[in-house]
């Protein structure tokens, strides 16, 4: 059963607010689950309207099933003196190569380094043990977007040139590991437009190519078409009789005239359009085979409530 579910998709597609709501449906009665961040942005922060996250595991919220959600914002300077400590036991001399500005300039130089760190401290959650049991039943990660996700998570290949033997090789070694195990699956995120949908295609391929699994595809925003495939065929061909249109308003007690049942024909005509594209988009989606699960648009923006909504159609 996988307990590591990683969550990526392009930038707007609302990938930190899907985690947070699987987070959220994860937490059944009496189950702990760790949401993070490993993009510095605040954004779970900001989603739960909390105080900005330490490099600090916090309850943040309690799950439609009971079950608490704990958040940690991953800092790569904050896990490297965490690291250096734990392999080396540098304690306060870490801490002066901090002030004197020693771990960023390593952290740039070899930016596989801090890819490594990052998924390093994943890793360490979802692998602890407190009381002789697992300390969470399952952690989800606000990962990078879908075009740095595969880099992200190929850290044997991003330290190949750093270090081909030692702690750092054995650390990216055993999280490779972990990440290519039956306990980890990647979800991707995306509208049901051309670049998001593209972009998806692009890292399933990239991810399959790392012998890393894919979860499900979450096809968010989605928006269901009032009108029916009758319907939508004459708007896409400009033929919605508008004398119909005109008695159909009337009956709800509307008086309007000609040049506005037009124009409710033209944003008809544009809607069918619409709807169309995105049917030939849910068609791509379908045709990698994976699990798809659609959440449904909120049209009021994303609060507490609406998250927990979209936990219940995650849970559902």
């Amino acid at each position: 059963m996988a307990r590591l579910h990683v969550v990526t998709g392009k930038g707007g597609t609302g990938k930190t607010t899907v985690a947070a709501a699987m987070a959220l449906a994860l937490a059944e009665q009496g189950k702990r689950i760790l949401l993070v961040e490993v993009e510095g942005r605040q954004g779970l922060a900001q989603l739960f309207d909390v105080p900005p996250l330490p490099y600090v595991e916090r309850r943040i919220a309690q799950g439609p099933g009971g079950g608490d959600v704990f958040a940690l914002a991953v800092d790569a300077e904050a896990a490297l003196l965490e690291y250096l400590d734990m392999y080396y036991h540098l304690g306060r001399a870490g801490k002066a190569l901090e002030k004197v500005g020693a771990i960023d300039f390593v952290t740039t130089i070899a930016p596989g380094l801090r890819d490594v760190l990052l998924t390093g401290k994943v890793y360490e959650a979802t692998r602890r043990k407190e009381h002789g049991k697992l300390a969470y039943d399952a952690v989800v990660v606000d990962a990078p977007p879908t075009g740095r996700i595969a880099p992200f998570l190929n850290v044997n290949t991003e330290v190949a040139g750093l270090a081909k033997v030692g702690p750092i090789r054995n650390q990216a070694d055993a999280i490779m590991g972990m990440l290519r195990s039956d306990i980890t699956r990647v979800h991707l995120v995306t509208l049901l437009e051309e670049m998001p949908v593209q972009e998806t295609l692009d890292a399933v391929g990239q991810l399959e190519a790392l012998d890393l699994r894919i979860g499900s595809i979450v096809v968010n925003m989605v928006r269901n078409s009032p009108l029916d495939d009758d319907a939508l065929a004459l708007a896409v061909k400009e033929k919605l009789p508008t004398a119909e249109l005109t008695r159909g308003l009337k009956a709800a007690g509307l008086t309007i005239g000609d040049d506005l049942v037009k124009t409710l024909a033209s944003e008809a005509h544009d809607h069918a359009i619409r709807v169309g594209l995105e049917r030939e988009n849910r068609d791509r989606i379908d045709a990698l085979g994976k699990q798809v699960t659609e959440l449904t648009l909120q049209p009021d923006g994303i609060d507490q409530g609406t998250l927990i909504d979209l936990a219940e159609e995650f849970r559902a």
